[in-house]
């Protein structure tokens, strides 16, 4: 099954949350293009922070004043670089034979699990670049309140569709009634 048979998180889905019949076929974070933005600002926060160090004149606070600079570089690490990692690695998605699940948040959890019989329609875009990275976007329609979902940046879009689709087909075994 390629890189989606990899369980890549312990914040994932846990196995005690499955019914007895049901079985992970794909989990998966956001594409790790998410990412890229959020690795460019760390790196300028370090540069920033060390050239305004290195340019602190000589005297009598000059210590102090690299403390303070180091500080506040460290805190805008954390802000532009650590928190959304960590944001992007306490995301996941899972998809079962039954249901479609997503899970996100740092310190306080949120959730939606979609029902597969629910699902009406799954489609998905992706643009020439998004193609050349392997990442596009879901779009999951479902008879729910909520109505459709979109999620971006989704990694091999096509397979993940692929997958959902023909686990939705299976349970309505293609005779679109649903059990």
């Amino acid at each position: 099954m390629g890189l989606f048979s990899v369980k890549i998180s312990a914040m994932g889905l846990p196995k005690s949350s499955l019914t007895d019949d049901e079985k992970i076929v794909l989990e998966f974070h956001p594409h790790w293009s998410t990412l890229v933005a959020t690795f460019f600002w760390a790196i300028v926060a370090v540069v920033v922070a060390g050239v305004i160090i290195f340019f602190i004149p000589d005297g009598d606070s000059q210590t102090l004043i690299r403390l303070i600079v180091g500080a506040v570089g460290v805190v805008a690490i954390i802000i532009v670089g650590f928190l959304p990692f960590l944001r992007w690695v306490t995301t996941t998605y899972t998809l079962t034979n039954r249901r479609f699940v997503m899970r996100d948040g740092i310190l306080s959890r949120s959730g939606r699990d979609i029902p597969l019989t629910r699902v009406n329609d799954v489609s998905f875009k992706h643009s020439l670049i998004e193609r050349m990275l392997g990442t596009g976007t879901l779009m999951v329609e479902s008879g729910g309140e909520q109505g459709q979902l979109v999620l971006k940046k989704i990694p091999r879009v096509e397979y993940a569709q692929n997958q959902l689709y023909r686990l939705v087909e299976e349970l309505t075994d293609g005779d679109g009634i649903r059990p």
